[in-house]
């Protein structure tokens, strides 16, 4: 064979290779668009009903007392969260038994119909105490379904973006909350400009939950072409497709890592989303006093800064670690939050005097600011939640501490607060709550939390 021959055989090969990474980078771009819009779903159906907060007090828990009513429309809120720990042991646990795409079509139905169906309720006028009955029953339902999605979806974009760039490729799911929020709150905003104060609290409201319907659809029939995971598909092969849920508990690598996960990861991401994404919206309309389309408008530039540093967060953590990227994140919160809450109420307080756009472009920055500090958590936590564990437990280990924390820690996080800071007549001392769990959850990482970068998702 000579050199020409050689060269000609190399060339062909090498053809074949980037027809094949091409195929894959396809193949991927398609799972992560399938995969990304169903958790997008899920987001914008579980996030609108925060959104809606204000207005669902007087509708569904009509009170004397304006915070009585706030108070208990953000406990149906957290209700939903409550129960997303459930939702993620049931929907986990068969994901490791009969496979990643089986739970997706199952719990994304589930989140469609709780949630369409809260766009038909009556109101406490209506019907009086069945209201809050079956609004309180349709979040434990949309709960549910979010316990299997939320995590799930990390699981199974995990395990087909390979072993390079995982942090990148899997850092776009972390998007899916804020672009839930995003829509919900473009559309509450625009509806709110259509319609009239009477409009609105009387059928406008529902809209939102109406528009589900259309995006169960879309997300159902994209997600109906998806395939298994390869991670799963080799350990269907072994035999190794078994309910994993009590094992992980026996073992104690699997425990240390779940409480890790729990408490240094996954809480400081649902504090920090919570905080920035849910609550600041309700701290500026409630405490501050601003009009709630002005805080809309701020909260939409904030998440659209979310999307970039997210990506960004994402990348460097395939570069320098994850670790590192998280730590920074826990760390700036535990130490900003307070000062950046005070600073809050200082400016929006000016604004409502002075009108300034001087004072606009500051809160706009500090929104962002908050924004950045949360995206470093978030950047590479799709990564690290599939990589801290094997393959064969990946799913009901993983999921369960997520939902738990996202749920237990980050769902009742703006309840907490509110309460808090009702019961001592003082805006700010809720804040306290966050910041000390952020303090030790940042300790306790930078002791114990492992790098897993390299790690390699293969059975």
């Amino acid at each position: 064979m000579n050199l020409r021959q050689i060269l000609n055989k190399l060339a062909i090969h090498r053809k074949l290779e980037d027809k094949q990474n091409l195929k894959g980078e396809s193949s991927y771009r398609k799972v992560a668009i399938a995969t990304c819009f169903g958790t997008f779903l899920e987001w914008y159906d579980f996030l609108t009903f925060a959104s809606l907060a204000v207005i669902f007090g007087p509708l569904f828990f009509p009170s004397s007392d304006p915070n009585s009513g706030l108070l208990a429309s953000l406990a149906t809120f957290g209700v939903g969260m409550v129960v997303r720990p459930i939702g993620s042991a049931l929907f986990g646990s068969l994901g490791d038994r009969i496979g990643r795409k089986p739970v997706f079509m199952i719990t994304i139905t589930l989140m469609g119909i709780a949630t369409v169906g809260v766009g038909f309720l009556p109101t406490y006028a209506q019907i009086g105490i069945w209201a809050p009955v079956m609004l309180v029953t349709l979040r434990l339902l949309q709960g549910l379904s979010a316990g299997g999605e939320i995590g799930g979806g990390a699981v199974y974009l995990a395990e087909h973006a390979g072993n390079k760039q995982r942090g990148f490729k899997t850092s776009f799911l972390q998007l899916m909350g804020p672009l839930g929020i995003l829509a919900s709150t473009i559309q509450i905003s625009l509806l709110q400009s259509l319609l009239t104060i009477e409009e609105f609290q009387s059928w406008g409201w529902r809209v939102p939950f109406w528009i589900s319907l259309l995006l169960l659809l879309i997300a159902f029939y994209i997600r109906r072409s998806l395939e298994e995971t390869p991670v799963f598909l080799e350990l269907s092969k072994l035999d190794q497709t078994k309910s994993q849920l009590v094992n992980n508990f026996k073992d104690s690598e699997i425990r240390k890592r779940m409480f890790l996960l729990f408490f240094c990861v996954s809480s400081s991401g649902a504090i920090l989303f919570f905080c920035v994404q849910v609550y600041t919206a309700i701290f500026l309309k409630t405490s501050v006093k601003l009009d709630s389309s002005f805080v809309d408008k701020l909260s939409i530039i904030s998440t659209l800064a979310l999307f970039p540093l997210t990506i960004f967060t994402g990348w460097l953590s395939d570069k320098i670690g994850r670790k590192p990227v998280i730590l920074t994140g826990i760390f700036l919160g535990t130490t900003l939050i307070l000062p950046i809450f005070q600073l809050l109420m200082f400016l929006g307080g000016n604004y409502l005097n002075y009108e300034s756009p001087l004072i606009l472009v500051c809160l706009a920055l500090i929104l962002i600011l908050l924004s950045s500090i949360l995206a470093l958590v978030v950047g590479p936590q799709t990564a690290i939640l599939a990589e801290l564990f094997p393959a064969k437990n990946r799913n009901s280990a993983a999921t369960l501490p997520h939902n738990l924390a996202a749920g237990w820690i980050g769902g009742l996080l703006p309840l907490i607060i509110t309460s808090l800071n009702q019961f001592w007549e003082d805006s700010l001392i809720g804040l306290w709550y966050p910041i000390v769990l952020l303090g030790l959850a940042g300790i306790l990482a930078f002791l114990f939390l492992p790098e897993t970068n390299r790690v390699k998702l293969n059975p």
